[in-house]
């Protein structure tokens, strides 16, 4: 059996271990995580752990993930010594994941500023479309789509203003996702804030786990719903909406 020579054996330097840890050399994915642990709480990946990060530690955990992709990247066989177009792919794709794609599970829901339905507005309204972006948990691929918000206020709901409706979302989406769990996640950050009668939301949605994988199936959308309140009983109130949403698609 041959031995490989120094040479040939790759040699990539991952970012040094101190600039991942603590002080006392203790990952900070590992403090975060027991943190959580200590609640009995989930952290699944479309979860919001925001609650659980220190001042300080995201810095941490940005340069524990460059560290680990790193790593991956070595195990690809990928020169990142050599290859200039990666040399920074490391940090480049940690300062995605924690700063951009999955910023909702890193940071706190943003600021929305309610107001009262003064004018006891208790008439349709729909909001929509508004673009998501998100990726799949199964693949870490893109899903892009676009979401359909429908509220029956009462006199005691709290309104939002229209671009916080997409900070929302955005905050959701900012996560890996199952689109199927997604639209119920916004449906209860929404009936939480507002108390309407009721509530209806649409996701129509492109995967790329199929487009780039699998059978590469370039046309095939996802469309699912969750109906709330007056939506769920009334169906000429569900028909009207539906059929509002359906024009505007086309």
């Amino acid at each position: 059996m041959t031995t490989p020579t120094l040479s040939a054996i790759d040699t990539t330097t991952p970012a040094p271990a101190s600039a991942a840890s603590g002080d006392d050399g203790v990952p900070v994915s590992i403090k975060i995580r027991e943190r959580i642990k200590a609640t009995q709480k989930r952290f699944h990946a479309n979860d919001n752990i925001a609650e659980f990060i220190e001042p300080g530690e995201l810095d941490k955990l940005l340069d524990e993930v460059q560290s680990k992709m790193s790593t991956v990247l070595s195990s690809l066989v990928i020169d990142t010594d050599s290859d200039h177009n990666t040399q920074d792919t490391a940090r480049r794709v940690a300062k995605m994941y924690i700063n951009e794609i999955f910023k909702g599970r890193y940071h706190p829901a943003p600021a929305v500023t309610e107001f009262p339905n003064a004018e006891r507005l208790n008439e349709l309204m729909i909001v929509g479309p508004i673009t998501v972006r998100s990726a799949c948990s199964h693949h870490l691929c893109p899903i892009i789509g676009r979401v359909w918000i429908g509220v029956m206020p009462n006199e005691h709901s709290n309104l939002i203003g229209l671009s916080k409706y997409a900070r929302l979302i955005d905050w959701i989406m900012s996560r890996p996702q199952i689109q199927e769990e997604a639209v119920t996640q916004v449906a209860d950050v929404l009936q939480s804030r507002m108390n309407p009668d009721g509530l209806a939301v649409v996701m129509e949605a492109d995967h790329f786990c199929m487009h780039w994988r699998g059978v590469k199936d370039m046309d095939t959308k996802m469309i699912n719903s969750v109906m709330r309140g007056s939506f769920l009983k009334d169906p000429n109130l569900r028909r009207e909406f539906l059929s509002l949403v359906t024009n505007k698609k086309g």
